[in-house]
């Protein structure tokens, strides 16, 4: 049985689960680096039976699938994975399986969340740049307390947000396509429309499912009511926002800023203009990232490749 592990920037899959508990039978190959699309990753790939996914840092569409004979079994980190096409690995034969994380990953995604936002508001990347130049006291910070949070998507994380948002003594709103007042009171926010949550909040905290229904739900038109002090904040997927007009926005200073963690194409390539603004605060997809996190990723990883090798696959998708 050869297993290849894709994506482990870090360095850390070896170390956060017991893959000898394959059996010998099992060779495990590890890929650290993000394999380039087209043939150059068709041809690493195509020697392997089973194949562990970091999320959705490489996607599996039908081309990639049915170029790889080898394989049989598709394990993803998480139980939800938009990056594979389940019709063709069905097509296929392959066995799909999710392997969880830690119970309170959540709280790493709300607390990136929160570190963009402080980040913006106290002006942190461009102060600490001024200060390794020589420079002292080149921007104003931005209070907290009494400014307007605006969360879209208030389920666990965007929650979990709010209550942060609380603490600071924030005027705290949501909105969500199928939000209501009552829920929004249980999520410690007050319930506004769409237009007044865009039109009025100092900063605006993205939580959000990326879903067909849910694609480019900030919009221009939301995008074009922000305040011109207003930041966005991304810390779930590049696609719940529409990126050309986040673009047109940020590059002519129409709104005050914004924190990503999430981009359209991923890794970020090294050239993209996002990453010349002076205007944003930018983090390599790192909501999710935690060594507990991860630890669990990869021994449910083992778990579901254990089960699958017995005939009794678990968690299939």
């Amino acid at each position: 049985m050869k297993i290849a592990i894709l994506d482990d920037y870090h360095g850390v899959a070896n170390d956060y689960a017991d893959w000898a508990t394959l059996g010998p039978q099992a060779s495990v190959h590890v890929f650290r680096d993000y394999l380039p699309e087209g043939p150059q990753r068709v041809a690493a790939l195509q020697p392997f039976d089973v194949i562990v996914m970091m999320r959705e840092r490489t996607p599996f569409p039908a081309e990639l699938i049915n170029a790889l004979p080898a394989l049989r079994l598709l394990v993803t980190t998480g139980l939800r994975n938009n990056a594979i096409d389940l019709p063709a690995c069905k097509a296929r034969g392959i066995v799909v399986c999710g392997a969880p994380g830690a119970a309170d990953a959540v709280n790493a995604t709300a607390e990136l969340s929160w570190a963009l936002i402080l980040g913006l508001f106290k002006n942190l990347c461009v102060e600490d740049a001024n200060m390794r130049r020589g420079q002292w006291q080149t921007g104003m910070p931005l209070p907290l307390k009494g400014k307007r949070l605006g969360v879209v998507g208030l389920g666990k994380l965007g929650s979990a947000v709010a209550a942060v948002g609380r603490a600071f003594d924030m005027d705290v709103v949501a909105w969500s396509p199928n939000l209501t007042a009552e829920r929004a009171e249980q999520g410690g926010a007050r319930y506004v429309d769409k237009q007044d949550l865009f039109a009025t909040s100092d900063v605006i905290s993205v939580h959000l499912i990326l879903s067909a229904s849910t694609r480019n739900v900030v919009d221009a038109a939301s995008i074009a009511t922000m305040k011109p002090t207003a930041f966005l904040v991304n810390t779930s997927r590049a696609g719940l926002v529409d990126q050309a007009a986040l673009m047109d926005a940020l590059r002519n200073k129409r709104i005050g800023g914004a924190g990503l963690d999430v981009f359209p194409v991923e890794p970020l390539p090294a050239d993209d203009p996002v990453r010349r603004l002076e205007n944003v605060v930018l983090t390599p997809h790192l909501g999710y990232v935690s060594a507990d996190n991860f630890k669990a990723f990869y021994a449910n990883a083992v778990e579901a490749i254990q089960a699958w090798a017995a005939g009794t696959p678990i968690r299939t998708l």
